[in-house]
């Protein structure tokens, strides 16, 4: 028995890794080759969900891992977008552009945070609600910057001649560029130190404050990478979009971010990507069965995965492995409840050549 378990465990550990390897080798392969196979449609359609996965992944950081109440996401996405459309107007770097797109968001999320995170439950919820709310007019008056309510367009995402691409390629591979580095380092965030001490602090802030975290700063910085996650957003949905105006950072926007994430997984780096394929493939396909219907299938959607996988669409591989034991063992005749259950064997009684030699 001891041969046996010191065989298999470094066969295991050392087929771990391949496997892992080779998994990301066709995951990279598929990345590479897919925009210059797929249609038109197809890129543009993968590039959205890639815009979308970031917004969810940075209401993911505030919400599904900080546990805190965030209904306002939306509105540094659409910052995010309205920096990077006036940036290009006026013809500044787009390395400029971009970092301006990170900032800004990030600053106001951190003035936010400062005044919001010592509240808590619904007061929280209120000033992140009101962030939509004040927006959309604000972008309104601001015409001068915003274009009004006629919003504003930039194209600067047209792909050089020396690639040979279309543009619809090109800005898919800007899309996976960018959503491949701030999903990598949104794991090391939340698997590291920083992601330790933010489940502490959601599980029970006395406990944390016990072990000298501080739940109030932890929760400005959790607000704050969310924010800087959504002017990432916004950037690139100026790459895939070119326009935005006020409606971009609408309440009805924010409430479906929030339950792409729900549906996704909250507290799930894989969960934030199947959000944002929820949120963009959901409406295309109720828009085909009956435009007039959308929210409806969209609410029973919502509803059937709510139910059946409260975890979201990330937990089905778990719930899966669930069934599959639960089955396995129920048809199982010689398990342990049927060992426990099946007749013993009647007491052997020793006979008298035994007994003398026993004595």
């Amino acid at each position: 028995m001891t041969s046996t378990t010191d065989f298999t465990i470094p066969a295991r550990s050392t087929a771990r890794p391949w496997v892992r390897w080779i998994i990301i080798a066709a995951i990279a392969v598929v990345l590479i080759v897919g925009p210059l196979i797929l249609p038109e449609f197809a890129n543009q359609t993968a590039a959205r969900i890639g815009v979308f996965a970031v917004a969810v992944l940075g209401l993911n950081v505030v919400m599904g891992y900080a546990g805190q109440v965030s209904l306002g996401q939306i509105f540094f996405v659409g910052l995010g977008a309205y920096v990077t459309a006036y940036g290009v107007t006026q013809d500044w770097n787009i390395i400029l552009v971009f970092a301006l797109a990170c900032i800004l968001p990030g600053v106001v999320g951190l003035i936010v945070a400062l005044a919001a995170s010592r509240l808590g439950g619904l007061a929280i919820a209120m000033v992140t609600i009101a962030l939509p709310i004040v927006g959309v007019p604000l972008a309104k008056r601001l015409s001068e910057f915003t274009g009004g309510s006629q919003g504003i367009s930039a194209r600067f995402s047209a792909a050089p001649e020396w690639t040979g691409l279309y543009n619809d390629q090109w800005q898919l591979y800007i899309v996976i560029l960018i959503t491949v580095i701030v999903f990598l380092l949104t794991r090391n965030l939340v698997h590291g130190k920083f992601g330790r001490a933010l489940a502490i602090v959601k599980s029970n802030e006395a406990v944390a404050a016990s072990m000298g975290i501080s739940p109030y700063w932890y929760k400005v910085l959790a607000f704050t990478i969310a924010s800087i996650i959504g002017g990432v957003a916004g950037f690139m949905y100026m790459v895939v979009v070119q326009y935005t105006s006020p409606e971009t950072m609408s309440f009805a926007h924010s409430i479906s971010l929030l339950a792409a994430m729900v549906i996704g997984g909250a507290g799930s780096i894989v969960g934030s990507l199947l959000g944002g394929a929820y949120y963009v493939l959901v409406p295309q396909w109720t828009n085909l069965i009956n435009p007039s219907m959308t929210a409806f299938f969209q609410g029973i959607i919502l509803l059937a995965i709510l139910f059946l996988l409260p975890g979201g669409l990330a937990s089905l591989p778990r719930a899966v492995r669930r069934l599959t034991k639960r089955s396995s063992g129920s048809g199982r005749p010689n398990g342990p409840a049927g060992a426990a259950s099946a007749p013993s064997d009647p007491p052997s009684h020793p006979s008298p050549q035994e007994k003398r030699h026993n004595t």
